[in-house]
């Protein structure tokens, strides 16, 4: 039967291998010598009942092809857009259950629909994304065009418009008649098509140049460093150094980190003023051998003798910044 219909899917449920059937193709149709009358009209009969019912498999694959697109387009067959995810999906399942039975081409012809696209919806049905806007702005009035919901994605993910909130980038597409809608709209678009606002910061350049003072004696750093010794113990180093001159004025090593070091080379240090008026800043951090009583207290008592004698006077400003000013 299969020789002579030339069809080598007429018994499926036998799955006969394929190349058995080219076999059998090859060899062509055997001599049959038989008496039986009944037998041929049976072989007849049975070929012409898996004719039908092959022919029986595809109208039924169009016919439900065919109300699914019905019922997807509301009763109407205008082809017209389908937005809804729903109808899309309905529509790709159709398109499956009929491909079974005819070409995937034949069923996507029947469809209405183009390759591309059906692919297109497989890639977006994965994603979850088969939902659309209609492109038309006449289904509503108020409804955004495809241009203006374009023009609202690019203010939003546009570097130029970063420093601006949402509701202040509505407001000021409204002002210049880019895009008139409301704030809400506006979120609704961000939500709905999961656009991200740039949030680079913007960090100054860094500095490649430090402080850098311009005269001898116009800006001083004052700094401990911490050394270690092969005993385990510590030693404390404390130093004043001249911005201009980079000249180290006074330094003093400790067994502790305390206050006395501070005002002593702090003392030392302002020896090297001269008799001249002039107006130093000695720069420090806020460590407790800085920002303590006796630097405050002790350390002006002295440097105001010092002044009477004729050298400098200071004044202490914060815990970050030292500043003395000498008259």
């Amino acid at each position: 039967m299969i020789c002579e219909t030339g069809d080598p899917d007429l018994f499926p449920e036998l799955k006969i291998p394929r190349s058995t059937i080219r076999n059998w193709f090859h060899r062509g149709i055997p001599d049959v010598v038989t008496c039986d009358l009944l037998s041929v009209e049976k072989t007849e009969l049975l070929a012409e009942i898996q004719e039908l019912r092959h022919r029986v498999a595809v109208l039924g694959a169009i016919a439900g092809l065919l109300v699914v697109m019905l019922r997807v387009s509301e009763h109407r067959l205008d082809h017209e857009r389908l937005a809804e995810g729903n109808g899309k999906r309905a529509l790709l399942r159709a398109i499956d259950r009929a491909s079974r039975v005819v070409p995937l081409s034949v069923a996507l012809r029947i469809a209405r629909l183009s390759p591309s696209r059906f692919h297109g919806w497989r890639r977006a049905e994965i994603r979850c994304e088969l939902d659309d806007r209609s492109s038309c702005p006449r289904s509503k009035p108020t409804r955004l065009t495809a241009a203006e919901v374009r023009s609202v994605k690019e203010m939003v993910e546009s570097d130029d418009h970063r420093h601006l909130s949402l509701r202040g980038l509505a407001l000021y597409a409204q002002r210049i008649g880019r895009v008139i809608a409301s704030p809400s709209t506006w979120s609704r678009l961000v939500r709905e098509g999961g656009w991200r606002r740039p949030r680079r910061r913007l960090y100054p350049a860094k500095p490649k140049v430090g402080i850098r003072a311009n005269a001898p004696n116009e800006l001083w750093h004052i700094d401990v460093t911490i050394i270690r010794l092969l005993d385990g113990t510590r030693a404390y180093l404390h130093a004043v150094i001249d911005n201009f001159s980079r000249r180290i004025l006074s330094w003093t090593l400790e067994e502790r980190l305390g206050a006395g070091g501070t005002c002593r080379i702090l003392l030392e240090a302002g020896r090297h003023l001269g008799t001249r008026p002039v107006e130093t800043a000695v720069m420090n951090d806020s460590g407790t051998e800085n920002v303590n009583g006796n630097v405050d207290g002790d350390a002006v008592l002295d440097v105001d003798h010092l002044r009477q004698c004729g050298h400098t006077r200071g004044s202490r400003c914060s815990s970050q910044v030292a500043r003395l000013r000498v008259v």
